[in-house]
């Protein structure tokens, strides 16, 4: 393996950038929600602190629970998302992809839901169940309007199932948001990331009040610590796939970094605003929503951009 790989992995843009920022971010998010609230939020270490600590607790494993899945599989989730960080952020920033990885990375986002809902099935906890069950729905709900989503640049760009592919068109005929179709299939995803990170008001599978963080109510320790990071992680990988598929991608010329920046931020102050103005709703309509309205919009997004609109 060349050295550079190992680069991309654990370094830039993998592990560390993604775990390193996410937990940023992170700090970001709770110290907003905590101003919607009218309070003062936690101090700029807090997600770094909370994250070490757990890993020096204690890790119990329930009596009836089944210990093997219980433990791999946060772990398992920490590396689809490692790699879904390397496949994306190399394409972003470096510009090198292989054919096809569009629909690897659709097949990782949807392998981390199942992580969770694996996790928290295999507890023996009545809430965690509760929990990933409201897990497995609220994929079904979500997973037809993404693909929807994904399929209106892959369409725009003449059928490109390649990442950098689509980001090389967007360079010469601009940023697909720019477009009827773009914007439609780009909102529907920033709704679409709502739900598949459990943001409200999708928060559905972890409702604390209502059943105590559902699948992750049995974690302790480090496999807790890895949940929580897989999590903040999120906050990178998803909002850098909607950048690199309608908002243009990644450039170094000119104010290339700058935008790249204010494309980012613009898109973690909208999940914010989502998050803290919206209170969460019942999984049944959840799923009215998705398949109702959302995954009809989604089609529309796809028949305007077949139509070249």
């Amino acid at each position: 393996m060349k050295l550079e790989y190992l680069f991309y992995i654990f370094i830039f843009p993998g592990i560390l950038f993604t775990t390193v920022l996410g937990l940023i971010i992170g700090w970001v998010d709770r110290k907003v929600s905590a101003r919607f609230q009218f309070r003062v939020g936690p101090p700029f270490l807090q997600n770094f602190n909370d994250f070490f600590k757990l890993l020096g607790k204690e890790t119990t494993l329930i009596k009836n629970s089944i210990h093997s899945l219980f433990i791999a599989t946060p772990f398992i989730a920490f590396g689809v998302l490692s790699l879904l960080a390397t496949i994306i952020g190399v394409t972003l920033f470096y510009h090198a992809g292989f054919g096809g990885d569009i629909f690897v990375i659709m097949y990782l986002m949807m392998i981390y839901s199942v992580m969770i809902i694996l996790g928290g099935s295999s507890t023996g906890n009545v809430y965690s169940s509760i929990g990933a069950g409201r897990e497995i729905k609220l994929l079904i709900a979500d997973e037809l309007a993404f693909i929807f989503v994904i399929l209106v640049p892959i369409i725009k760009s003449g059928y490109q199932l390649n990442l950098e592919n689509i980001i090389n068109f967007q360079a010469t005929n601009g940023a697909f948001i720019g477009s009827a179709s773009g914007i439609l299939a780009f909102l529907l995803g920033i709704i679409c990331i709502q739900a598949k990170m459990t943001l409200q008001p999708f928060d559905i599978p972890e409702a604390e009040t209502e059943i105590v963080e559902g699948p992750l109510m049995e974690y302790s320790g480090p496999p807790l610590a890895f949940w929580k990071l897989n999590h903040f992680m999120m906050y990178v990988i998803f909002p850098f796939f909607l950048i690199s598929i309608f908002l243009g991608g990644f450039t170094l010329s000119g104010l290339g970094i700058l935008w790249f920046i204010l494309k980012y931020w613009g898109i973690i102050v909208v999940m914010i605003i989502i998050k803290n103005t919206n209170p969460r709703i019942r999984i049944d309509t959840a799923l009215k929503f998705f398949w109702k309205y959302a995954s009809p919009v989604g089609l529309l997004a796809i028949i305007l951009a077949i139509l070249g609109v």
